[in-house]
């Protein structure tokens, strides 16, 4: 396969799930600013920010950290690279340019995804529609991946196109875990700790999960599971198995070096415990997952995505 075409692929579905996680992280931060007295000092609503490192670029346009001007810069505005609509028009860029190597359902789902947000952006978003503007990006990315699914022969197609969501998802989910865990653990007050950590769990759609395998809601049942626990498919290890699994699928020696890195990255995750983590420390062990899953993105391109 060209590398221009494995960059596509990769970076098409990278973009799909990047829209989805930008939903999913906006859900849990409308939820808990609906919530009397819960944010008084802003920490819920800066966390999106801090999250995609937006910080600074949001306030010289927006100027105050608001619901209302966060809606608009993660859902609409085109000069964010992370908002919905910008992942959609890349994803969807990206699609175009790879027509002939997708299926009809696969490039349809894409396309009117597309099509949709910018009626969506004509129209704006207020609070009170927040969440069904949520509700329908996750059931787009769903479509895209089941279209994907169901109708793609297992060849490399499939493979970097399932290694860009893979990627993605397990950057993701250690970014939110992170900031969302130092908002958290400093809470003196339980009950609102008790609906941070529920929220949080919802956003990763990990909250069934969680009833299903612990006894009660903790800061460390609510770690182990994001981490370490492979039954759920947004955590970490689950992500790394799916990038392992589908490294070794990609025929050829050239991808020696990325499937290296992750088949170090997840041993460490499949034999660690817990207790590791938190001696350590929870935000310096995701900070260390974080510098490692971007080595291995760094190592894919250099291996498959470059243009020589």
């Amino acid at each position: 396969m060209l590398s221009r075409t494995a960059s596509e692929l990769f970076w098409m579905a990278r973009n799909l799930e990047r829209a989805e996680n930008t939903a999913r992280m906006l859900d849990v931060t409308h939820t808990m600013s609906l919530m009397p007295s819960i944010d008084a000092d802003h920490s819920e609503l800066i966390a999106p920010l801090t999250i995609t490192g937006t910080h600074e670029p949001f306030l010289a346009k927006y100027h105050q950290v608001s619901m209302a001007n966060l809606l608009q810069y993660f859902c609409f505005d085109e000069e964010n690279m992370s908002s919905v609509f910008s992942c959609l028009r890349s994803a969807r860029d990206n699609a175009h340019s790879v027509r002939g190597k997708i299926p009809a359902e696969v490039w349809e789902s894409i396309n009117s995804a597309w099509i949709e947000i910018k009626d969506l952006r004509r129209a704006g978003i207020s609070s009170s529609h927040a969440q069904s503007f949520f509700d329908w990006i996750k059931e787009r990315s769903h479509l895209f991946r089941g279209s994907t699914i169901g109708t793609m022969m297992r060849n490399d197609v499939l493979w970097f196109i399932r290694l860009g969501t893979f990627i993605e998802r397990a950057d993701n989910t250690a970014r939110i875990l992170n900031v969302k865990y130092q908002v958290i653990k400093d809470d003196e007050d339980s009950i609102r700790e008790f609906y941070r950590w529920n929220a949080l769990l919802r956003s990763v759609g990990a909250y069934e999960a969680h009833q299903m395998l612990y006894k009660t809601l903790s800061r460390e049942s609510v770690a182990e599971l994001l981490i370490l626990r492979d039954e759920v498919p947004r955590s970490l290890r689950a992500s790394l198995e799916e990038v392992e699994s589908i490294l070794s699928r990609i025929e050829g020696n050239a991808g020696n070096h990325p499937r290296r890195l992750t088949t170090i990255l997840n041993a460490n995750l499949r034999y660690g415990s817990i207790s590791e983590v938190f001696e350590e420390g929870v935000n310096a062990y995701l900070t260390r997952f974080l510098n490692d899953i971007n080595d291995i993105g760094q190592s894919i391109h250099d291996a498959y995505l470059e243009t020589l």
